[in-house]
């Protein structure tokens, strides 16, 4: 596997932005981690990172590119700061970026990478988790499933945990009126209620979280209203906190259950 580290401009933001990549690669000889490689049509999981993190803190904390070794599938990790994958009410649209700059910059910079939906999955952690599960339910043409650990998956519903991580101007900057959060088109469960609604076809969908974790109830939440709509999903759970020895562990199941036909 190669391992790029990208400054890349975004017309969309209006400013440079850092992309971790991983990429496979033939490469003989090369003792524990020799691979066939791939230079077409490879598969691509973009991967994204928390309120804490940036684009190099899933390589930082985790054995990522070791793990998608046996998958042959590229990694895109981007940086979006604290926007929480949104169109902020302060001009920064990092919602437009992810969801359709981002992809378009990756397969000019990489044609390697796949354009397709089968071959395109989103996964991230707390933040990134809500954003994971956003691109699935906004863009579900473009995903062939997503992931959330962790996540903030019922936004809109739990804000008063929210003023405990961050003040009110924080996410009134970010999401505008927080008594409109839950009817908008950045409230997971009103999107999947629309996307219900709309017949569409929905992504496979992947929810872990700690039993530990202060987001436990927001994952078990979502998987229960999943339930109700009838919306196929997997919600898995096991010990852990909010933290990387959680996520270390997770995001392995997750590459397995995204990729083994068996899983």
């Amino acid at each position: 596997m190669a391992f790029l580290q990208a400054n890349i401009y975004s017309n969309v933001l209006e400013m440079e932005v850092m992309i971790n990549v991983v990429l496979p690669q033939k490469t003989e000889k090369k003792i524990g981690s020799s691979s066939l490689g791939a230079n077409e049509d490879v598969p691509v999981l973009y991967l994204l990172h928390g309120m804490n993190g940036n684009h190099s803190v899933w390589a930082r904390r985790t054995s990522i590119e070791h793990y998608v070794t046996d998958y042959q599938i590229a990694v895109v990790m981007p940086s979006t700061d604290l926007g929480w994958y949104t169109d902020t009410t302060y001009d920064m649209n990092y919602w437009t970026f992810i969801a359709e700059e981002l992809p378009e910059i990756v397969h000019e910079l990489f044609p390697q990478i796949s354009t397709k939906r089968e071959k395109t999955y989103a996964a991230g952690l707390s933040m990134g988790g809500y954003g994971a599960l956003k691109l699935g339910l906004r863009k579900p043409e473009n995903f062939a499933a997503v992931a959330s650990l962790s996540g903030a998956v019922v936004l809109g519903l739990q804000m008063e945990q929210m003023l405990e991580v961050r003040p009110r101007n924080y996410w009134e900057g970010i999401f505008g009126p927080l008594d409109e959060v839950a009817n908008s088109d950045n409230a997971p469960l009103y999107l999947l209620n629309k996307l219900v609604a709309s017949g569409q076809d929905i992504p496979r969908i992947f929810l872990a979280c700690g039993t530990e974790d202060p987001l436990y109830a927001a994952s078990a939440g979502m998987s229960g209203q999943m339930t109700k709509l009838g919306v196929a999903h997997t919600f898995e759970e096991g010990p852990g906190e909010h933290n990387w020895i959680f996520w270390d562990q997770w995001i392995q199941r997750v590459l397995e259950w995204f990729f083994d036909e068996n899983s």
